[in-house]
This record gives structure tokens, C-alpha cells and sequence, in this order.
């Protein structure tokens, strides 16, 4: 991984949108489940990171039920997940909305799982990155589709530092799960 240059330790936000998502008449957006090929894919996430050492010491979920179901489908991949934390600002946010969340992350979680909803997260990982490894940048203007996991790396003494093009993006992935 390359670090970027700045005081405190590397640390690394994990963006995580949720998996394919069902639409069901009569069901609200924020109940909307998982699609078949969600509750394929979601586990497929959660060993994509397990298999790149990505694992996270603090997860911040949406409280919409396609994210939480996302959620627990990786999670369920790894021995211990970490603590979770189900945040109804994260349902629908904009960039200040999610960076706000992000920046009251405490000191010593290095890396952290940001788990929710298109636009805000390609609006997010786009703003945050100030530059990113190989072709990653271009394909998360082209589209960032459910279940893409993108890892976004910087060095800061506090998620507070975390700003508008102070990381690098280095790695896009989008974990498919068996057949469609």
C-alpha cells in the first residue's frame, strides 16, 4: 500500500455500498430488502476484504434495511467482526453529512467501514481522493454499482483531518457472489 506523507498514523476508510436491493410493492425505500444476487454478493464483499487485510476496527452503517442486511452478509465472513454502529444519518447523505459522521470517529480506529447509499458515496470517495492508484478514479466517475468496496488511504492524528483531497484511492473492487 502507499502512504501518503502527513503526521499520524495511515489510516484507511472502507466504503462499502450496499448490495443489489429488492423493490417490493408496498415496501417503503429505507425497508427495501436484499435482491437474490444482494444476499450472493454481500458476503463476497466481506471476503474480498478479509482476503486484502482490510478489515475494520469500527463499522458505521445506515439504518436502511438493504445496508444492515449488507452489513451482516460480510461481516459474517470474518472470525470477530468489529463493533457496529447504525446511524439514521448515514440513510440518503450528502458529502457533509457522511463526512461529518466520519469525522466523529474515534482516534485510535485506523481503519474504518463506511456502509450505505449512491450518490453520497461516490460523491464522497470522489472528494475525498486527491489522487488514486492506477485507473481507480476513472472508474469511480464511470460508476460506482452496488456492492463496490472502495479503500481510501491517508495519514492523519484524528478522523477530523480527514478533508476534501487529502487521500489517495488505492483500490476499487466489486465482489460478485456465485451464480446470477
Amino acid at each position: 500500500m502507499i502512504e501518503r506523507a502527513g503526521a499520524g498514523p495511515l489510516r484507511r476508510l472502507v466504503v462499502l455500498r450496499h448490495a443489489k436491493s429488492a423493490r417490493p410493492g408496498g415496501v417503503t425505500d429505507h425497508e427495501r430488502p436484499l435482491a437474490p444476487r444482494g444476499r450472493r454478493d454481500a458476503p463476497a464483499a466481506g471476503r474480498a476484504l478479509a482476503e486484502a487485510d482490510c478489515l475494520p476496527g469500527l463499522a458505521l452503517c445506515s439504518t436502511a434495511v438493504r445496508a444492515r442486511r449488507t452489513w451482516e452478509l460480510a461481516a459474517a465472513q470474518w472470525g470477530t467482526p468489529p463493533p457496529v454502529r447504525y446511524d439514521p444519518r448515514l440513510y440518503a447523505a450528502g458529502v457533509p453529512e457522511l463526512l461529518a459522521v466520519v469525522h466523529e470517529t474515534p482516534a485510535d480506529v485506523e481503519t474504518l467501514l463506511l456502509v450505505g447509499h449512491n450518490p453520497g458515496l461516490e460523491d464522497l470517495v470522489l472528494t475525498l481522493a486527491g489522487d488514486g492508484l492506477d485507473d481507480t478514479l476513472d472508474r469511480v466517475r464511470e460508476k460506482f454499482p452496488t456492492c463496490a468496496v472502495a479503500v481510501l488511504s491517508w495519514r492523519g492524528a484524528d478522523w477530523r483531518d480527514l478533508a476534501p483531497g487529502t487521500a489517495l484511492l488505492t483500490s476499487v473492487t466489486v465482489p460478485r457472489g456465485g451464480k446470477r
